[in-house]
C-alpha cells in the first residue's frame, strides 16, 4: 500500500495514520477498508481518520485531520513554554473562508484573513509530533491583539514570559509582522512599553 501519511515514532514503532480518501485511493473501495478493520489491521481513531494502532498522539490526529491549520492562541503559548496553562482547547488558525462545521468540542477555531494566515507560521516538534505554529514573534502580536479578551494574570505570566526571553526574539520579525496589520501603531507601542 502506498499513500502518504504522518509518522511518528513512539518507542521506535512507526505509527502510520491515514485519512479515508487515502485509504479509498489505496484500497479501492469502502469493502476493503471495513474488511482490514474487522481484521485489526487498521482503527477508526476519529472521524475519517484511520490508524494502523490504537494508541495515537492526539495532535497526529490534529494534524492529520487540520493539515493547513496552524497552532496559535492558548495552544501556541503552551507549546513555546510562554505559560505553564495547558489550553483546555486545542487553538487552530485557519482562513476565515474556511468550513465553519470545522471546530469540534476539543478544537476552537481563530478565523484568520487569507493575507495574514501564513504571516510567522513555523514548525516545531512537540511531544514528538510535527506541528505548524505562529512563532513566538507572532504570538507577541497576537497577545497584544488580544490582550482585551485575556484574563489579566494570564496575559501578564505571558508578558513576563516573553520579557525573560526578549534577547532571542527577533525584532525586525515583530516590526514587519506588526505592519501587516492594521493596529500596528498600537501593536508597537505596547510591545515596547511591556517587553523591551
Amino acid at each position: 500500500m502506498t499513500c502518504v501519511c504522518n509518522y511518528f515514532k513512539i518507542n521506535t514503532v512507526t505509527i502510520m495514520i491515514f485519512t479515508h480518501k487515502e485509504l479509498e485511493k489505496a484500497f479501492k473501495s469502502d469493502y476493503q477498508i471495513k474488511k482490514r478493520i474487522a481484521e485489526g489491521k487498521l482503527h477508526k481513531i476519529d472521524r475519517g481518520i484511520y490508524s494502523d494502532t490504537l494508541s495515537v498522539h492526539p495532535l497526529e490526529v490534529i494534524t492529520k485531520k487540520y493539515p493547513s491549520a496552524i497552532f496559535t492562541m492558548d495552544s501556541a503559548f503552551y507549546f513555546h513554554g510562554l505559560t505553564d496553562v495547558i489550553p483546555q482547547k486545542m487553538h487552530l488558525a485557519v482562513i476565515r473562508t474556511a468550513n465553519r462545521r470545522m471546530a469540534r468540542n476539543n478544537i476552537a477555531m481563530v478565523y484568520v484573513l487569507e493575507k495574514l494566515l501564513g504571516i510567522g507560521k513555523t514548525q516545531i516538534i512537540f511531544d514528538g509530533v510535527s506541528i505548524n505554529i505562529y512563532d513566538k514573534e507572532r504570538m507577541l502580536i497576537e497577545l497584544i491583539r488580544n490582550k482585551k479578551r485575556m484574563a489579566f494574570d494570564y496575559y501578564k505570566e505571558i508578558i513576563s514570559s516573553y520579557r525573560a526571553i526578549v534577547d532571542e526574539l527577533d525584532v525586525r520579525a515583530i516590526e514587519d509582522y506588526a505592519r501587516a496589520f492594521d493596529s500596528d501603531e498600537y501593536i508597537f507601542k505596547t510591545i515596547h512599553e511591556e517587553v523591551f
